[in-house]
């Protein structure tokens, strides 16, 4: 027996999360998803024998995996093979400067013994706090609704605020324990992911360098989308419709309420309830009618979005020495580039960049003999971005490559696909052509984030890297398990199966 009709919009980690959650509490649902294959920017596509990822490649956290599974009595091994990488990634400094973070614990303390005398200690007590701050952080604080700040008003919470250093800046906690520069910037590195600069991001977020170091970088045999096929086969089990090509183009509302999704092709969709899993933005500016939508278009302008990204898909005819898995390209200065990504919203003129060679790790996703590179360039939102712009970005970042890595490699290039701020537009109606969501900034965190349910409609929610707890992977997929949360104390199904959320 079912509670409730429940349309879900998007078919991304949230709102696969999400429908998977209410469909084994009862409800019946359906996720529109308006590409014809499932996964939002987690797609794949393959061409001339080579297999894509389209989005997401770093495998973090995965303890958030394996909770998520464990919801439905299942594990990721059921869907998917895991392997940690070893090293995790390496990091190019310069010409014949480079270095490789090993994955075993005391191999990474020599290594920062090395560079910085004393440092192997102060990196075992930053990693301790790191610790604490992930246990508070992803074990608890990420799965609140947010709604206000009394959620948090605790005693044991506010003394976690200042434990957690949520007021003191990443860039300021890096450089109490490490001074050389080039451990600096691999400590720095993982807030990257969140959107902004070490000196926006708040301190608590060093517990991403425990995801980094301690819980380590893994692969999903085949590619990152074996995360999504597995999850679909989950929602499937549970009862979960997948709707392709279904883009909504409105809604039909009555008395507070939405009643049903219209999508563009005449279809209509019956609805008790409806998740947002698309971009929060496209569907309170363009889905809903003037006056149901939760933010205005000047609230939009003044969020700090986190950066867009240009991208390459290669297919490379020869086996690349030196790179790892995962790459990343610090030869030039960061400052510049984040300055016309964050303040002047401008193309770099000597661009960071990052290189994942999936082909190290994985045969299946490359012909023998040959690689699969996936290059990123972060860029600011709202570009305009040009044919000729994105060439002449290739061309810089495979000179570098090439001079990097003291090899050919642009003349074995066979296949070649860019991917940048109009596609993000056309596939995902990606705000402004952002990649990943909203920054993780202080004035954007937990209840200062957009909210996850509608103040204008009675049984309309949000979910995704707009709203709570942010963006990334395993954001993404608790933001999903959040919302259901919040739609099953609203709704409580009638169910025959045990809570799983």
């Amino acid at each position: 027996m079912h509670k409730g009709e429940v349309i879900v919009i998007g078919a991304g980690f949230a709102g696969i999360a999400a429908a998977t959650s209410l469909a084994s509490q009862g409800f019946e649902v359906k996720v529109l998803e308006k590409n014809d294959s499932p996964g939002g920017r987690a797609r794949k596509f393959e061409a001339n024998g080579f297999t894509f990822d389209m989005g997401p490649s770093w495998y973090w956290m995965p303890d958030i995996f394996e909770d998520y599974f464990a919801k439905f009595d299942k594990k990721p091994e059921d869907y998917y093979q895991l392997k940690r990488l070893d090293p995790s990634y390496k990091v190019y400094f310069g010409k014949e400067d480079e270095l490789s973070l090993p994955a075993d614990p005391l191999a990474l303390r020599a290594l920062f013994e090395r560079l910085q005398p004393g440092s192997a200690v102060k990196l075992d007590t930053f990693l301790a706090q790191a610790k604490r701050k992930y246990e508070v952080g992803i074990k608890e604080w990420v799965y609140k609704p947010c709604h206000t700040i009394w959620e948090f008003a605790q005693p044991n919470i506010f003394n976690d605020l200042i434990k957690l250093d949520l007021f003191q800046s990443m860039k300021k906690h890096v450089r109490q324990s490490f001074t050389e520069d080039k451990l600096v910037r691999i400590m720095e590195f993982p807030v990257l992911f969140l959107g902004q600069t070490a000196d926006k991001i708040p301190a608590m977020y060093s517990l991403m360098n425990y995801a980094d170091m301690e819980l380590g970088t893994w692969y999903p045999m085949g590619g990152m989308h074996e995360i999504i096929k597995g999850m679909v086969s989950l929602a499937e089990e549970k009862g979960v419709k997948f709707l392709y090509k279904a883009d909504v183009s409105h809604f039909k509302i009555t008395d507070r309420k939405v009643n049903a999704a219209y999508l563009k092709d005449g279809r209509v969709i019956p609805a008790d309830i409806v998740v947002a899993g698309a971009d929060y933005h496209h569907v309170d500016a363009a889905l809903l009618p003037p006056g149901y939508e939760n933010y205005s278009e000047s609230y939009w302008d003044k969020r700090t979005l986190a950066p867009s990204s240009l991208l390459f898909y290669l297919g490379v005819d020869a086996k690349i020495e030196g790179l790892e898995h995962h790459n990343l390209f610090f030869d030039e200065a960061l400052e510049p580039h984040a300055h016309v990504i964050y303040e002047e919203a401008g193309w770099p003129e000597k661009p960071l960049f990052y290189v994942c060679c999936p082909s190290k790790t994985d045969p299946s996703v490359a012909p023998e003999g040959k690689e699969n590179l996936f290059i990123l360039i972060p860029l600011a939102p709202g570009l305009e971005d040009s044919e000729a712009r994105r060439e002449e970005y290739y061309q810089k970042v495979m000179s570098r490559l090439e001079k990097l890595t003291g090899q050919s490699i642009a003349d074995k290039v066979s296949y070649k696909r860019s991917y940048a701020h109009r596609d993000f537009i056309q596939d995902y109606n990606s705000y402004k052509g952002n990649a990943y969501g909203l920054a993780n900034t202080l004035g954007q965190t937990a209840m200062l984030k957009p909210k996850i349910r509608n103040k204008n409609l009675d049984n309309f929610y949000y979910t995704g890297q707009l709203t709570i707890p942010g963006p990334g992977v395993p954001p993404s997929l608790i933001s999903g398990q959040v919302v259901a949360q919040e739609i099953l104390r609203q709704f409580q199904p009638a169910s025959t199966e045990k809570s799983t959320l």
